[in-house]
């Protein structure tokens, strides 16, 4: 069983002892200490609440939602929803913060706690930790009968987000209309299964292809949007003659599509088409974590902007966007986030605004995928002792490299003119992670077993 306490929220598998996964007792526990945090931090007594659809959900959101009750905390629930919706959510209910019943994609016998501050975006670093420090203090004066929170269901919000989607001025409903497209759907049967469909529908899409649309819980395949999950989506546009799939994760904050001929578009590239048509559109700067694709990069500066490397993880991300005043960015998993609507990531903007790029490209999507540089990741890692001194290893590598750039925001990422490597160090187990990019897969394969032999040999010595 596994429990992990991390600064943007608590993940475990559900079931087992208290303290060693996400128990009932751990799930009280937290939402404990972070109910007493908004309410410090912000004054307001009010939390919006919502969860995707996997099987423990509805256990979950009953602990939290009476745990913030008995803390005094009014709850607005909007059931069944995805992370991005209860991002717009607590702004607009004017709360204090928000709970995102989720694990994101991982498989069904995890769930998490999603935290978010009053603005709707994912608690920082000093918060995170002050929440944690809270739990361990174990000294929470409950609310008196007359005190309690109230509850407030509300399902309003599907509709909300769509609306504000609609309401952007590159989302164009008339030319994906227009473009009459087929559409097959795999919404891992969570609240994606409910969410895509309807916003397509709203987008003027006439004919949807549903796969895994019931929001069970039950996941059909691993639920992450990788290529090796999405052989069913992919058979599905194919049977179906479709123009496009398309395949969310469990929160819908995930999106990656399978062109017509069945092959993925790539995940590293969601963000590359649409940060395309935002810049040929608007003329601004983009940001990605270090691990994204080099072809962000590209297409900004073919347009004129300035490209920006923030630290892995979505909160460094927003950070990066705010400070540089990005008009697009994101994350290499699929993860677009569209500062005119909100800052998180949000597949459901995503799909209004690739739709409306492939509407206007007026070519198949295997074409637009054709048109951006062609980039491959390799993703490796390596096994060291637990007394190592992952830190020291990193400068050693890094002084041996001391001609070409480096990035230490993050771990060390070394450019070689148009390939990379990223090294970073796990926070849970003794192992360095090494993500390396080329033009093609042996280039990537070849440059990560570079470095890998150079950390072996430092090593030796």
């Amino acid at each position: 069983m596994t429990l992990i306490k991390s600064i943007s929220g608590i993940r475990g598998t559900i079931g087992g002892t208290a303290g060693d996964a996400l128990t009932p007792t751990d799930i009280v526990k937290f939402t404990t200490a972070f109910g007493t945090w908004v309410v410090a931090q912000t004054g307001k007594r009010k939390i919006v609440v919502g969860r995707d659809a996997r099987i423990s959900g509805e256990m979950v959101r009953n602990l939290v939602v009476g745990t913030l009750q008995g803390i005094g905390i009014d709850v607005v629930d909007l059931g069944l929803s995805t992370t991005p919706t209860v991002e717009i959510a607590v702004p607009d209910e004017d709360a204090g913060g928000g709970i995102i019943i989720t694990a994101s994609h991982n498989p069904k016998q995890w769930n998490a706690l999603k935290l978010l501050n009053h603005k709707g975006e994912f608690i920082n670093d000093a918060e995170g930790k002050r929440v944690l420090e809270i739990a361990e203090e174990s000294n929470t004066s409950f609310a008196q009968v007359d005190h309690l929170g109230k509850v407030r269901m509300d399902d309003s919000y599907l509709q909300k987000h769509i609306d504000k989607i609609l309401a952007l001025s590159l989302v164009d409903v008339e030319a994906i209309k227009k473009a009459k497209f087929k559409i097959a759907v795999d919404g891992v049967n969570s609240t994606g299964g409910i969410f895509v469909p309807a916003l397509l529908k709203a987008l003027g899409v006439e004919t949807i292809y549903e796969l895994f649309c019931q929001p069970d819980g039950y996941f059909p395949h691993n639920p992450e949007p990788l290529p090796e999950n999405l052989v069913a989506l992919s058979q599905e546009v194919k049977l179906k003659h479709a123009d496009l799939g398309i395949a969310v994760d469990p929160d819908v904050d995930r999106l990656c599509f399978v062109c017509e001929d069945g092959n993925v578009f790539g995940e590293e590239y969601t963000l590359v088409a649409v940060a395309d048509y935002i810049l040929k559109n608007k003329k601004g700067n983009t940001v990605s974590n270090l691990s994204s694709t080099r072809a962000l990069r590209d297409v900004t500066e073919k347009a004129g902007g300035v490209y920006h490397a923030s630290a892995v993880g979505e909160v460094n991300v927003v950070n990066m966007m705010k400070e540089t005043q990005a008009v697009i960015g994101g994350e290499g998993n699929g993860g677009v986030i569209y500062p005119e609507l909100h800052y998180g990531r949000d597949a459901l903007v995503g799909i209004a605004l690739f739709l409306t790029h492939l509407a206007k490209f007026g070519k198949s999507i295997s074409q637009l995928r054709a048109s951006y540089p062609n980039y491959f990741i390799s993703k490796n890692k390596i096994t060291l002792t637990p007394e190592m001194d992952i830190d020291q290893l990193l400068l050693k590598v890094e002084e041996k490299y001391k001609k070409q750039p480096c990035l230490t925001i993050d771990g060390l990422k070394i450019e070689f003119d148009q390939q990379w490597v990223h090294l970073r160090k796990s926070n849970t187990e003794p192992i360095i992670r090494i993500y390396s990019e080329g033009s093609s897969e042996t280039v990537a394969d070849n440059l990560a077993n570079k470095i890998i032999s150079d950390i072996k040999e430092i090593l030796s010595i």
